[in-house]
């Protein structure tokens, strides 16, 4: 058995009748719908909704976003129907086809352990603020995560109910909450596939509660935690470098030593905790594989700076800079695909 859950702000006032669809397939078991706090004037569509058998209706008393949505009906799931094999999540603005919500449905049903996507086919008709948003997102999560998909803003996703627990843990609260699932799906060692589905917009896109500039800052924060910390090492490494190289002769390697120790105590805390989520995992596990990076890292800077500054004739501050470039990108994928890897 599958759960339908639809979270709702100010839904369109066609939402009574594909509920009602749905409640008549025996695909579905249950459909939970999550009022997120809408405007009055939707109030009847909900009541309307009351009135359905196999329909379930849970209230916000005011916006609280969409990822809080979800994890409320992933919550009443859990305790409800814990023997359902999956939620199906269903936008509330009309962009989702029934018969593509079943097919959704079915393909969880015959992959139990896999998330599901609902990869819309972008083309000419799709609004720019759609389509260019997807394609950055999809970019920088190819690049962040080495997750490859096409389209990563669905919000029509066949969900196994054994990966609920994991995402109620998930502390955002908006958009970037889906962001975040097809994240923490990696982590928890969980497949995705995309089934392609039909694109609607109606009225190019004007129901949804989607806020292209405010929201899409917020998603692009989640791919950018690991280059926040790391910036923030950096400044603290050449802080401590340069106090150090002008302190006490003018000596790159001291200078470098005693930089690496106070950037990568503080670097390996912070990205251990916030870029890859990886706090529940033990030191031991990572701290002598990140620690074995930082050396090897450390030496290859060190490499790096010399050769600029003995055969291109740079200035250290600049050869530094360079160098610490070509090591950030060399050390993401490092602890991306083996050091913070679950």
């Amino acid at each position: 058995m599958l759960v339908a859950l639809i979270p709702a702000y100010n839904p369109i006032d066609s939402l009574p009748t594909y509920v009602k669809a749905l409640t008549e397939t025996p695909l579905f078991a249950q459909v939970i719908v999550i009022n997120d706090g809408s405007d009055a004037a939707s109030h009847p569509i909900f009541e309307q909704l009351s009135q359905f058998e196999k329909v379930t209706l849970l209230t916000h008393a005011v916006n609280q976003g969409k990822g809080a949505a979800l994890k409320t009906g992933f919550n009443r799931v859990i305790l409800k129907f814990p023997e359902a094999a999956g939620v199906i999540t269903i936008d509330a603005d009309g962009q989702h086809q029934f018969a593509d919500a079943c097919a959704v449905g079915e393909q969880l049903l015959a992959h139990p352990k896999t998330l599901i996507l609902g990869a819309r086919q972008f083309d000419q008709k799709t609004p720019l603020r759609s389509a260019a948003g997807n394609f950055l997102t999809r970019h920088l999560l190819k690049w962040i995560t080495g997750l490859s998909l096409f389209d990563t803003q669905s919000g029509l996703r066949g969900i196994p109910t054994s990966m609920l627990k994991d995402l109620l843990n998930i502390e955002s609260n908006g958009y970037e909450f889906e962001l975040d699932m097809l994240m923490q799906a990696g982590r928890l060692g969980f497949s995705i596939q995309e089934v392609p589905i039909q694109t609607i917009y109606l009225n190019h896109n004007e129901h949804s509660s989607f806020r292209p500039l405010v929201d899409s800052l917020k998603i692009y924060f989640v791919l950018f935690r690991f280059t926040l910390i790391a910036v923030l090492s950096a400044l603290l490494d050449y802080a401590i470098f340069i106090g150090v190289y002008y302190g006490i002769g003018h000596s790159v390697f001291i200078a470098l030593v005693c930089s690496r120790v106070g950037s990568i105590t503080f670097n390996y805390l912070n990205v251990r905790k916030f870029a890859f989520k990886a706090a529940r995992t033990q030191h031991r596990k990572t701290l002598p594989k990140y620690l074995l990076l930082a050396c090897c890292s450390g030496f290859g800077a060190y490499g790096l700076i010399t050769c600029f500054m003995t055969l291109l004739h740079w200035h250290v501050i600049a050869a530094k800079i360079i160098a610490e470039i070509i090591m950030f990108v060399v050390n993401f994928f490092i602890q991306r695909d083996l050091i913070f890897k679950k």
